[in-house]
């Protein structure tokens, strides 16, 4: 949907509660943030979706960097024999592999261009680079001194995706890995779980993004971890998204690719490692998060810019007196400092009518729109519309009463966003302890169609045939075994198989 007429109530159709899915796919193209590619299941990230990636990469790759990590880059391709160490790792990957057998392409006699030399051994395209980091690590560590060793890389991993969904699901897609080596479980569990609060406060603080955090169980881990550490977001159809991932290893990969070091006594021990990351996720899950029926609501430190201003000409003699007015407008907000950079702004000087350019920011999310014409120069009064409140409510400031209140407003907004969203988490959260009320929470209906509940805090047994037939009967999983259990809470029975349990679980629907 590219242009949107002002008389209409509403700028993405269907809205939230019609075609939550359909919704979804219209926000993306209403802000133009990315569109699906010639290759299936691929998709071109737009200026303006990846310029929200930017913004996540710089800030995390700050924070990252601040704990002592270091980015390095290796290299797409992977020997199949790399994967094969690793047998659990392997079976975990193999149906999302996508394998290079050939290389150097021929003119065949149709006239057409076919694969010409086999390759001796075929290459996999990374899904996720445990391994050949590992055949790295193992030649550069020899003694305890070299530990321990922290990196990181931002790059582009390949897992064939039998159904994409744009940002959420996707054959290719961006992320971060890190991967650390360390001399003992402790420090490399420490390591896996310091990331996990490390993305616990990026995505709550930077995101506005309230997160449940907790331990995936056995069935969900990283294949060939021996702990996987969890962050699953809830969006607005009340589903999970998992948007962060950190796993302790143990000695899994030190062992199949020989990672050993000397230590203080001199004995040469297998390493422990750790590896964490998160992707391309995050923009579907702000999506999902914050957006509603008009298009995108970014949180002000994400946006893309902060501000836009919004020059109203409607005769040619006004024209050069308000573009300067703006401009000037824009040089002071520059100056501005907001959550540690200064404001990003633009003046939109685009010769379109204002409204159509009001609503295309309004899509693409920008925290606040100020707007200027003949009336604002005259009466120094400026026109400031919030992109989290109503689209008729407005404000007007003076121009340096709108400089000095401007960081508190888009703190206000930030704080708003989150509050948001907390409020939408804990509303469709529920403490269920009979098998009649959890299975009505996931299979209510609601205006002809079958709810996907929220999230369900039960006591589980820990027996996987009870998971399965949650998951056969309702489509449900075990999201996380949250970190933050009620201290008082002393344990229960599991309302599934009338066993004892320990602690509560969360269960919900999920992408």
């Amino acid at each position: 949907m590219s242009s949107m007429n002002p008389k209409r109530e509403y700028a993405i159709s269907p809205r939230r509660s019609e075609d939550f899915p359909e919704w979804y796919q219209q926000v993306i193209a209403a802000a133009d943030l990315a569109e699906n590619s010639e290759v299936r299941g691929c998709m071109i990230i737009k200026p303006w979706g990846y310029a929200l990636w930017e913004r996540i990469q710089k800030e995390l790759d700050l924070r990252i960097k601040k704990t002592g990590h270091k980015n390095v880059y290796f290299p797409l391709f992977i020997p199949l024999e790399y994967l094969q160490k690793e047998a659990e790792h392997v079976e975990g990957f193999a149906k999302e592999c996508a394998v290079v057998t050939h290389h150097r392409l021929e003119k065949g006699v149709d006239g057409k261009l076919h694969p010409a030399s086999p390759l001796t051994e075929p290459l996999v395209i990374r899904p996720t680079s445990e391994t050949i980091i590992g055949a790295a690590f193992s030649r550069w560590i020899q003694s305890y001194r070299d530990l321990p060793l922290l990196i990181n890389q931002w790059a582009n991993v390949v897992r064939w995706e039998m159904r994409p969904r744009l940002f959420l699901r996707t054959t290719e897609f961006l992320w971060q890995e890190g991967h650390t080596v360390h001399a003992s479980p402790e420090e490399a569990r420490q390591e896996a779980l310091s990331i996990v609060n490390l993305y616990e406060e990026f995505m709550r603080g930077y995101l506005a993004l309230p997160v449940i955090v907790g331990e995936k169980p056995e069935s969900e881990r990283f294949p060939g971890a021996d702990n996987t550490y969890t962050l699953e977001a809830m969006v607005q159809d009340r589903k999970a998204v998992q948007v962060g991932t950190s796993h302790f290893l143990g000695q899994n990969f030190s062992k199949a690719n020989n990672i050993r070091f000397l230590d203080k006594e001199g004995k040469m021990q297998f390493a422990w490692t750790s590896s964490w990351g998160v992707s391309t996720r995050l923009i579907g899950t702000l999506i999902m998060a914050h957006g509603d029926d008009n298009g995108l609501v970014l949180p002000p430190t994400v946006s893309p810019l902060q501000v836009v201003i919004l020059p109203l000409v409607k005769k040619e003699e006004d024209k050069t007196k308000i573009l300067d007015f703006a401009q000037r407008l824009a040089g002071e907000i520059e100056k501005i400092d907001f959550a540690g950079e200064k404001l990003r702004v633009e003046v939109d000087k685009r010769e379109m009518g204002g409204g159509v350019k009001s609503w295309e920011w309004i899509k693409k999310g920008v925290p606040l729109r100020v707007e200027i014409g003949p009336q604002e120069i005259s009466s120094r009064l400026l026109t400031v519309k919030r992109r989290d409140k109503e689209l008729k409510e407005r404000e007007q400031f003076t121009f340096e009463g709108f400089l000095e209140r401007l960081p508190a407003l888009l703190a206000d907004i930030q704080k708003g966003i989150y509050a948001r969203a907390e409020n939408f988490l804990h509303d469709n959260s529920r403490f269920i302890d009979s098998k009649e009320e959890f299975y009505a929470f996931f299979s209510s209906q609601e205006q002809g169609k079958e709810t996907t509940g929220g999230f369900a805090y039960t006591y589980w047994d820990g027996s996987r045939e009870t998971e399965e037939k949650l998951k056969e009967d309702l489509k449900i999983t075990i999201r996380c075994i949250p970190f933050k259990q009620d201290k008082e809470d002393k344990g229960g029975i599991c309302p599934f198989s009338g066993n004892p349990s320990q602690q509560r679980v969360v269960f919900a629907k999920a992408y």
